[in-house]
């Protein structure tokens, strides 16, 4: 491109393609801040404090939100919109996907019962379950199965912390004579999910426990 072609208002595409970006990341930026305000619905004001954005700048970033029904405005509050429920449903989906390969190899190497479960409130779902193809017998643990973060080895290794011991095991509390060993998938911001097995028979937990924690981490490599 000329210099006279530039002069006449053309970018360059490296400078166009800059600014876009830059545009993305404000306009996500934005829908964060929404997301994490503390107040029930944040100002224009401020949105624009938090994103370090003039207010004409939040506005500009809205009208492509709103339009898409990731936000809704509120006179000069801003709320989370409905669309953003459309895009979490295709969510777990995903997720089941992503982890199958390794549920199907935890299960086949462990002979139990392997799944996938998230966070939802207080609440641990099953998202996805796999069953081992060579055992006599194992436990129908169901997609959709819920039941208390407080309890179970899926629900109490969500809450593990980094310091804490790298895998879970508990027996008899979701089941009466089921087993279980869980750990956390960890380094996926906003997922709070454990990876687990559940059977019938006594696990070995130094010899399960690490293989669960593996495939945990395999999950979590399949999501970033």
């Amino acid at each position: 491109m000329t210099p006279s072609q530039r002069a006449g208002g053309q970018r360059p595409p490296a400078a166009a393609g800059r600014e876009s970006s830059l545009t993305l990341d404000r306009g996500l930026a934005l829908l964060q801040a929404v997301a994490d305000a503390e107040s029930e619905a944040p100002t224009i004001s401020e949105l624009a404090t938090a994103i370090g954005a003039s207010r004409a700048a939040v506005y500009r970033l809205l009208v492509p939100l709103a339009e898409r029904g990731l936000v809704r405005r509120d006179g000069s509050k801003v709320r989370l919109g409905l669309g953003l429920l459309r895009l979490a449903a295709r969510v777990t989906p995903q997720l089941r996907l992503a982890a199958m390969p390794a549920l199907r190899e935890l299960a086949e190497a462990v002979g139990a019962t392997a799944h996938l479960t998230v966070a939802d409130g207080d609440e641990a779902q099953a998202i996805a379950v796999t069953e081992p193809s060579w055992t006599t017998y194992h436990v129908a643990y169901r997609v959709g199965t819920r039941h208390s973060l407080r309890r179970g080895a899926a629900g109490k290794a969500i809450g593990l912390r980094d310091e804490d011991p790298g895998w879970i095991a508990t027996a008899g509390e979701l089941q009466s004579g089921a087993s279980g060993i869980a750990a956390p998938v960890r380094g996926i911001p906003g997922l709070r999910a454990s990876v687990g097995v559940i059977t019938f028979h006594e696990l070995d937990g130094p010899t399960v426990g690490p293989k669960v924690v593996a495939a945990a981490a395999s999950v979590a490599d399949a999501l970033r």
